[in-house]
This record gives C-alpha cells, sequence and structure tokens, in this order.
C-alpha cells in the first residue's frame, strides 16, 4: 500500500482538542500515512504533542512546514475560520487536503476552495464525521434495503449546530433537497459560556421544513440551551421506521422492534467494537473494518473513515467518499434556513446560486474581524491568530 506523508496543522490547546484525537487515529493508520510534521502557534502545544507521540519536525511558520516537509496531504486542523486560509496556501503548494467541518464560513468561500484544489489537481476531503458513525452507516444499509418501506416523512432536533444535524438525516434519507422554509429567531437564555468562552444571555433558535425529492419532508429544530429535547433524529416509512437506535416494523399490523446491538471482540486484551446490527431475517450488519487497528469509538471510526477516503482518492484518482460537493449541500441547508427567514420565511429552492445576505454578513465581520478578505488576501492572514469563536457565531450562531 502506497504511504502518504501527512503533515497537521493546528494540534489543539487541550488534551481532549479534537485534533489530538485525530492525530492519535492517525498514527494507528500507519499503513496508509506516514505522520511527517506538525505545525501550531503554540510552541507549548507543539511540546506536548510531538513529546507524547515521538514527532520530530515541529513548526510555528506555516509555509516554512509546506516547503521543508513537502507533505503529500495536509489535515487542517486550526480553528474554524483559519481553515480557508491554510486550505488555499496549501493547495498552492500542491498539497491534497483534509479539512475540518464546516465545508466553509460561506459558500463563495468553500466554492473558492474547491475551484483552487481542481485548478490544482488535488483532492479535498471535509472532515464530517456524524454520517460516517456506526450506527448511522447500519440505518444507511436499513434504508438501502426497504426495510419499513416507502421513506415519507422525517424529524430532526439538533441543539449543538445543525450542520451536523443536516448531514446525518440526509444521508440517511439519501435524497436531494429540493426546497427549504426556514424561521430563525434570536431569544434570551439562562446565561452560559459560548463555545469561544465567551459569557453571553441570548442564543439563536432555528427551526424549518426542509422538502426532498419523492414527497420526502423533514420537519427541523435547533432548540436554545438548556432544552427539554436533545439531539435526535427519525425517519418512518409505510412499513415503520428508524428512530434512535431502534427499527421499529409492522408486519401483519404488531409492533416489532429490532434494537441496534454493539458487537465487541477482545483483540490484545482490548475489547473492541467488531460489529453493529439489528436481528432481522436475515440480520443487517455493519462490520468495523479498522477493528485490528483497535479504532473503537463512534468517532474514532468516523475519523478512521475520513482519512480513509483521502488516502484512496489520492491514491486511486477517485473522488473523495464525502468530499467538497456533500459538504456543500450540508452547509447549504444551514444557510438556506436563515436565508428563507430574512426573505419573510419564503420557500427557497435548491441549490443556493448566489451569496444570501447572511453569507455577506459574515463575509463582512471577517473582514472587520482580521483585516483581510479570505478569498483574495489569504496570504495576508496567515500569521492572524483565529480564535475558537468563529465569525458565523457572531452573526447566526451557528457552532
Amino acid at each position: 500500500m502506497t504511504k502518504l506523508r501527512l503533515a497537521v496543522v493546528g494540534v489543539g490547546a487541550f488534551e481532549t482538542s479534537r485534533a489530538r484525537g485525530y492525530i492519535s487515529t492517525i498514527l494507528k493508520l500507519s499503513e496508509r500515512y506516514d505522520l511527517c510534521a506538525i505545525c501550531d502557534q503554540s510552541s507549548d502545544s507543539l511540546q506536548q504533542v510531538g513529546d507524547k507521540h515521538g514527532i520530530g519536525p515541529r513548526y510555528t511558520d506555516f509555509v516554512e512546514m509546506l516547503e521543508g516537509e513537502k507533505p503529500d496531504v495536509v489535515f487542517i486542523l486550526v480553528p474554524t475560520d483559519g481553515q480557508i486560509v491554510h486550505a488555499l496556501t496549501a493547495i498552492d503548494h500542491g498539497c491534497h487536503i483534509i479539512t475540518e467541518i464546516p465545508y466553509a464560513l460561506t459558500l463563495p468561500m468553500g466554492d473558492a476552495i474547491a475551484t483552487a484544489a481542481k485548478a490544482k489537481g488535488v483532492k479535498w476531503e471535509v472532515a464530517e464525521n456524524v454520517w460516517r458513525w456506526p450506527h448511522e452507516q447500519l440505518k444507511h444499509e436499513i434504508v438501502r434495503q426497504g426495510l419499513f418501506g416507502k421513506l415519507t416523512h422525517a424529524r430532526l432536533c439538533y441543539n449543538h449546530g445543525s450542520y451536523h444535524g443536516f448531514n446525518g438525516i440526509r444521508m440517511v434519507i439519501d435524497k436531494p433537497v429540493r426546497r427549504v422554509l426556514g424561521y430563525t429567531q434570536r431569544i434570551d437564555v439562562l446565561p452560559y459560556t459560548n463555545y469561544g468562552g465567551v459569557n453571553e444571555t441570548t442564543r439563536v433558535w432555528d427551526s424549518g421544513t426542509l422538502e426532498f425529492e419523492d414527497g420526502v419532508t423533514c420537519l427541523y429544530e435547533m432548540p436554545p440551551s438548556p432544552s427539554p429535547r436533545g439531539i435526535q433524529w427519525d425517519v418512518e416509512g409505510t412499513a415503520g421506521y428508524l428512530s434512535g437506535r431502534e427499527l421499529v416494523l409492522y408486519p401483519d399490523g404488531k409492533r416489532t422492534a429490532y434494537p441496534f446491538e454493539d458487537i465487541h471482540e477482545e483483540i490484545d486484551g482490548e475489547q473492541i467494537l467488531s460489529a453493529v446490527r439489528i436481528g432481522t431475517d436475515p440480520p443487517v450488519v455493519w462490520e468495523n473494518p479498522y477493528k485490528h487497528q483497535k479504532v473503537s469509538s463512534d468517532d474514532d471510526i468516523a475519523k478512521a473513515e475520513i482519512l480513509t477516503s483521502l488516502h484512496r482518492a489520492v491514491t486511486e484518482n477517485i473522488d473523495p467518499v464525502y468530499g467538497p460537493a456533500n459538504g456543500r449541500r450540508d452547509m447549504e441547508l444551514w444557510i438556506a434556513i436563515h436565508a428563507s427567514h430574512e426573505r419573510g420565511n419564503q420557500w427557497l429552492d435548491l441549490p443556493l446560486t448566489e451569496e444570501t445576505d447572511v453569507e455577506r454578513r459574515v463575509r463582512e465581520e471577517y473582514i472587520r474581524r482580521y483585516g483581510a478578505d479570505p478569498v483574495t488576501d489569504y496570504a495576508d492572514l496567515l500569521d492572524a491568530t483565529f480564535g475558537r469563536l468563529s465569525v458565523m457565531w457572531t452573526i447566526a450562531g451557528w457552532l
């Protein structure tokens, strides 16, 4: 198997940072990747991660790393506002890239990355994890087999930022969204500390309706926290439904439930997730292809899937499994909810073909905050300090 040289930019400020989780997974996929270098503005973070994993090449200057190490792949794990800057710079140096979610701060910004990657002939994978969780992959197979009949409608509640929720429900339904109707409101809530560590007393509440092809409709809400409702997406059909971690069917009018079963296997003294299944006749089973690398938790399996997707795209010259096209579709739904509200709660047909007002405000806030446009002037922003609180949150309350 061809091994690719992979460099990581953004190693995370804490031991629990997602970036450090990705680094651990990269090291488990040693047959696919050589983790050749790490880069971060924080020397302390570089030392912690480098010493822990025995990574020698450590850089605080991104371009110096690209020119010195010449990686095949760059995994961009800097805060959200810095993703586009580092993506376009890595593409300039001929690197394939993996970026964290979302597709970009706005659709035009993501389109700029996609256009640059295509012109340079490099691959781009977007690190969306939700649809890659084992139970979600089992749901996909259940729907493909038509076990609960023709899809009719769905519900989505996601109270930690809608992008992941849209991804989960859209990939299960596996049909294009034709149009969106949205409503948003900023409401008063109990004092809380937001994603960027800033105290706030308001939160954006989103809701709407997604109309898929073939008459499937999804009712959506992102309730403010605290809320009596948690994360959930349900899909119903003419013969049953999927809800949470259970398939329910109505053979002969009688309710029969098939709970999802996790199967673990002992490997080198560790209990590793081997498969998930439902006990239908015949059973539907998803098997963990990474069990022998001891990749076991839901999110670690998703990380391995993302990394494998980009490796195969590069070495086999195929498209990434998710890629910018799917990343755009999921981000577009969140944008459309806000754009629909701002146009007087009108139905909006998809795909969106021009910058919306909410995206324009995100772009303007970005330029105000960092002093340059992230598409035309990205080289001027490489030394900027990008905090955890994205401009998206400031404008529309996303993460």
